[in-house]
């Protein structure tokens, strides 16, 4: 969440960059509330100390007059007591409706990241040239034709909106894990094979909750009194493993990626943007993850996109990499690039990876610190993330820009060997 000192001293600010996203009237009156709670909740803490403290004296003074054998009088009334009582009482729902409410705000946008929704996005990069393909067959012919996913056996297992990997399709999407697991690992991060089901409180650490609360899978209370859900990517369960803690400086920036399935309450249309393993309710993806004092994390940023670029370059895969405006990057960042390939079947660009920076926020809502060197005092840490990547999008992108006139697909050179053939083909 954002720092209530930083409101204090220049709402002007805040309201700025949160109009990027959000109704100016709307800022406004979340503001004045947040504003009105904080003056209350420090004038009920102010009443509270000067009760304290008075009843600190009366007790030194009933002390003393007990010492000096004089008759002392009752310290504490029971009205008193109740009245102390009551102020703590107040203070403690006025602090729940405080934090509630500044949970609900979205991240200051950075400086650079324009308000608007799609339409403001501005391509930064573009890598290659689409691919000449005389008679584009799109992803969803092609994997049939190829016997590489099943949709109907999906469909049949989990319902609408999910798939089965079969034959040299599971080994092609097997590959692909694979591979970004070893490139990753080559690029410094450290492996993590977190939990699939994590608590409630991991959802609002990654700033998912309470505002997306509804779009993951939840147990029931009773099974999980605690509340845990299914996670909707590797990224809560990184942060979440690090709530609470002071982490060492000397270990910053500190840079772990995982490889989960995702589980995502999401409808898969029949739209040609959206259909076969594009979208649905579960799918693959490795994330990588760090954690960085507040000045090494524009750094961070740059090296994590030019790490995904690489990636996805290093498969031969035309792409671009696009600045996400306000209101189409997630609201707990600061700033998100998308690395976007090509899909010749719609013409378009489609996201297999956002790298975002979150700022402090998150680290506010999970409370991780860290502690300047010689000092006692604690720090929040910057937290960045990225899709490293999202295999259910670079699998129909592969078979799009690398399928050939006779209906077969070259595979990547850099997953031929995990694979087993340089080229999927019709009956194999």
């Amino acid at each position: 969440m954002l720092d209530m000192e930083l409101i204090r001293k220049d709402r002007e600010a805040v309201a700025t960059a949160l109009a990027k996203r959000l109704d100016p009237a709307e800022v406004n009156r979340a503001l004045d509330e947040i504003q009105r709670l904080d003056q209350e909740r420090r004038a009920l803490i102010t009443e509270i100390d000067a009760e304290r403290q008075r009843r600190k004296a009366e007790a030194r003074a009933y002390a003393a007059a007990k010492r000096a054998g004089t008759a002392p009088e009752s310290v504490a009334p029971e009205a008193e007591r109740k009245q102390l009582a009551e102020l703590e009482s107040q203070l403690d729902e006025v602090q729940s409706r405080l934090r509630e409410r500044m949970s609900e705000l979205p991240n200051l946008p950075a400086d650079d990241v324009v308000p608007g929704g799609k339409e403001a996005n501005r391509v930064v990069r573009t890598f290659g040239e689409p691919p000449a393909i005389e008679k584009v067959r799109d992803h969803v012919e092609l994997s049939r034709l190829l016997g590489l996913v099943d949709h109907e056996r999906g469909v049949k297992l989990g319902g609408s909106g999910f798939w089965m990997y079969t034959g040299v399709g599971a080994r092609l999407e097997w590959a692909l894990l694979n591979w970004l697991i070893d490139q990753n690992v080559a690029a410094g991060y450290d492996f993590l094979l977190p939990p699939h089901l994590l608590l409630d409180t991991a959802g609002f650490a990654a700033g998912q909750f309470p505002k997306f609360y509804d779009d993951v899978y939840h147990l029931d209370r009773e099974s999980a009194p605690r509340g845990q859900f299914l996670l909707p990517t590797a990224e809560t369960a990184i942060l979440g493993a690090y709530q609470d803690e002071i982490l060492d400086t000397a270990t910053l920036p500190l840079k772990r990626f995982a490889y989960t399935p995702c589980y995502r309450r999401e409808a898969a249309g029949s739209h040609s943007d959206e259909r076969g393993t594009v979208r649905g309710h579960q799918f693959n993806k490795v994330e990588i993850f760090q954690f960085t004092l507040p000045e090494q994390a524009a750094a961070a940023l740059e090296q994590m996109v030019a790490h995904v670029e690489g990636l996805v370059a290093r498969l031969g895969l035309h792409h671009q990499t696009s600045l996400l405006s306000a209101g189409d990057a997630s609201a707990s960042m600061k700033k998100t690039l998308d690395i976007e390939v090509w899909m010749p079947s719609t013409g378009k660009y489609k996201e297999v990876s956002s790298v975002s920076w979150a700022g402090d926020y998150q680290a506010r809502r999970a409370a991780i610190r860290y502690r300047e060197a010689g000092g006692k005092q604690t720090r929040f840490v910057h937290t960045l993330n990225g899709s490293a990547l999202a295999t259910s999008r670079l699998f129909p992108a592969i078979l799009e820009q690398f399928q050939q006139a006779d209906g077969s697909v070259l595979v990547p050179e850099v997953l031929r060997d995990r694979v087993g053939t340089d080229r999927l083909t019709p009956g194999r």
